[in-house]
């Protein structure tokens, strides 16, 4: 591959981390306005759902999407529950528990989540893990323990134990359900692209998303028009833009093992992101002492973790496409 389109996948990975980061950042800002967590998690996938709408045409279609669904819905709304739904809102109930950068770090955790299910999902080679991939990720999770007590000055109370705790199981049950979507497409022959995923996905959530938005205005009432705008803008630059830019950066260097590593290597930059916004919109404190030391752990246990699972990946249709499904948030 040529350096000038291996230059080019990198910044456009580096782009994405970008507009990934409107998830922390604007998550964090609607608790700080005091917007109910669960209208911020119901109203994210209620927008997502017609933008990508507007996409699919020119990604492969909707009728295929249509097909597997109604082939298989107990399948789509299961997966689509627990990787869409419970997954958000245990991610968005943690937003208030502290800076988006706290955030965004802790939840770098997926990428050694969906190394540690891979025997648990599959029966082939991609069951077994790959011992340095796996040193590197305990690499990440000693950053974030660091994150969180240097955050929380060594003592952390029962909230932020809690909050910890629903970021981890956000981290689990992200590629938990997107690598169960994969494999069930794999046995079924049903031929989706990312993009139709996607969409299936977030469809077959709705129910779910009801039943969360009718919570949320018994508990709180209609959500602030605030925090509609905000919803939205996580809408349209997570989960569309950020989701876009991401696939076209791995469909690029899909082949090429170092240029797949440093695509995917980009989204350890969602942290200093997160930083530099929360610094900047909301006023938050800059991570020091071991909150900091714990940040340029994740940070390094991240990029290396990637060179190493992306070099295993490159030139392998299903091994890129389950190494996409860790991506986002």
């Amino acid at each position: 591959m040529r350096k000038s389109s291996a230059l080019y996948a990198v910044l456009v990975a580096l782009l994405s981390a970008l507009f990934f980061t409107a998830t922390y950042v604007l998550n964090r800002a609607m608790a700080v306005d005091g917007g109910y967590w669960a209208w911020t998690a119901a109203l994210r996938y209620f927008l997502t759902l017609p933008l990508l709408a507007l996409v699919v045409p020119f990604n492969g279609g909707f009728t295929p999407v249509w097909r597997a669904l109604r082939a298989h819905p107990l399948t789509w709304l299961l997966w689509s529950a627990i990787g869409f739904t419970l997954f958000c809102i245990c991610l968005t109930w943690a937003a208030a528990s502290g800076p988006s950068w706290l955030i965004a770090g802790s939840f770098q955790l997926t990428i050694v989540a969906g190394m540690l299910l891979a025997p648990l999902i599959y029966r082939d080679a991609r069951a077994r893990l790959p011992k340095r991939a796996l040193g590197l990720g305990f690499v990440s999770v000693a950053g974030v323990l660091l994150l969180q007590f240097g955050h929380f000055d060594g003592a952390l109370d029962a909230q932020a134990w809690a909050a910890l705790a629903s970021v981890c199981v956000a981290a689990v049950l992200y590629p938990l359900g997107n690598r169960r979507i994969l494999l069930h497409l794999e046995r079924s022959g049903e031929d989706l692209n990312a993009t139709q995923r996607v969409f299936g996905m977030t469809l077959a959530s709705q129910p779910f998303w009801l039943l969360v938005a009718v919570y949320a205005a018994w508990q709180s009432g209609p959500p602030a028009a605030s925090q509609v705008l905000l919803a939205g803008g996580v809408a349209l630059f997570a989960g569309t833009i950020a989701t876009i830019l991401f696939f076209h950066a791995t469909g690029l260097v899909r082949n090429d093992p170092t240029a797949l590593g440093a695509v995917e290597a980009m989204q350890a930059a969602e942290i200093l992101f997160a930083t530099a916004l929360g610094v900047a919109f909301l006023h938050e404190p800059l991570p020091s002492g071991r909150a900091a030391i714990g940040a340029g752990l994740v940070i390094a246990g991240i990029a290396g973790l990637s060179l190493v699972v992306a070099a295993k990946a490159a030139g392998d249709r299903r091994e890129t496409q389950a190494l996409r499904t860790d991506r986002g948030a």
